[in-house]
């Protein structure tokens, strides 16, 4: 399969799932979509982005190599929402190295505060910061400062993944 071309084909569930069973836990498939996601026309990286998610959310380990990157690009300014909101979703559920932690707690703080941003984006910025406080304890106030903040924000997406982070810091 030839995975640039997989993604212009078709924008679909299908399609993604296509791709993401051609990938399965194969590094170099992996790293090819990658590279799409990082360095290709705006079209194609937005595409990429999906399988990405659900390629790492089957093998969590594909990821690894590539946080540095998926960092970078997610401070650039200029790269589809997708990618933001993707790379985000993955962050959500995985173990986040620990010299990643303070960067990336710092993008998604900026993130949820940002009004320009999508309102996913926001969402998955703060359960991204939940699972890095979940590791350092000393950042649970501010995650929950942030929470209760948008729990009247009149944004349905924000107040329940605000109440769900809320529930889950109790339990630290």
């Amino acid at each position: 399969m030839d995975i640039k071309e997989a993604l212009l084909q078709e924008h679909s569930k299908a399609q993604m799932l296509k791709i993401v069973t051609y990938i399965g836990n194969d590094k170099k498939k992996f790293a090819e979509l990658m590279t799409l996601m990082l360095t290709a026309e705006y079209r194609v990286a937005q595409r990429a982005a999906y399988p990405v998610s659900y390629c790492v959310e089957k093998h969590p380990a594909l990821i690894s190599p590539w946080f540095s990157k998926m960092i970078k690009k997610m401070g650039d300014k200029t790269a589809h929402d997708a990618i933001r909101r993707n790379a985000l979703r993955i962050l959500e559920d995985i173990d986040i190295p620990e010299k990643y932690c303070g960067v990336l707690f710092e993008i998604s703080n900026h993130y949820l505060h940002d009004i320009k941003e999508p309102i996913a984006v926001r969402a998955f910025s703060i359960s991204v910061m939940y699972n890095i406080a979940k590791k350092y304890p000393d950042l649970k106030n501010e995650v929950k400062h942030n929470a209760e903040s948008l729990l009247h924000c009149g944004i349905p997406a924000l107040e329940s993944r605000s109440r769900i982070v809320l529930k889950q810091l109790q339990k630290l």
